[in-house]
């Protein structure tokens, strides 16, 4: 299987389940269509990741692409120190949600699914905004956290799969692998 995919939490997911891949990024433009709401986004980024990775002759191809919804808002990573204080103060003391978008392309089936995690943030200071975001850890991750690193601390508690949340909802994943 190709996992069409730079993200390194996506490669260790796998890894930690003891699913068998090969990273080979799938290197998209991924921005938002006029109207275009987060589920369906992410549905058609990942489909689109694993379309592209498919061109090298893969038995199995596996696109994700996950994205952080506050409100109104949805929340990719972000693009500066700034961009993360204003994401993290959005998400201080409030609920939000974590979207990952998947999908499973054979040669003769295309499968394409969404897992939503809801989460919910502890009120955060000022200063715990500054620290974290002083840390290399915000700026790969969309929503500008890593609910498996220092950012565990600012979350109060999930409704949905963790694994989703750090950027790969696995048991979903294997499911459809079976299915295969």
């Amino acid at each position: 299987m190709i996992l069409a995919s730079a993200s390194p939490r996506r490669h260790e997911l796998l890894l930690a389940a003891g699913i068998p891949h090969i990273v080979r990024p799938a290197h998209i433009p991924e921005h938002r269509l006029p109207g275009e709401g987060a589920l369906d986004f992410v549905r058609r980024i990942a489909e689109r990741k694993a379309r592209r990775a498919s061109r090298e002759a893969a038995d199995i191809v596996l696109g994700a692409d996950t994205i952080i919804c506050f409100e109104n808002e949805m929340l990719g990573k972000p693009e500066s120190e700034p961009d993360a204080r204003r994401m993290l103060r959005l998400l201080s003391g409030r609920d939000h949600w974590v979207h990952t978008g998947i999908c499973v392309l054979s040669r003769d089936r295309c499968i394409i699914d969404v897992s939503s995690t809801k989460v919910s943030f502890a009120d955060l200071t000022d200063d715990e905004i500054e620290e974290y975001t002083r840390s290399a850890e915000p700026y790969d991750k969309a929503g500008a956290y890593a609910i498996q690193g220092r950012a565990s601390k600012f979350v109060r508690f999930i409704e949905g799969c963790y694994h989703n949340v750090v950027g790969l909802p696995v048991s979903l994943v294997y499911g459809h692998l079976k299915g295969l």
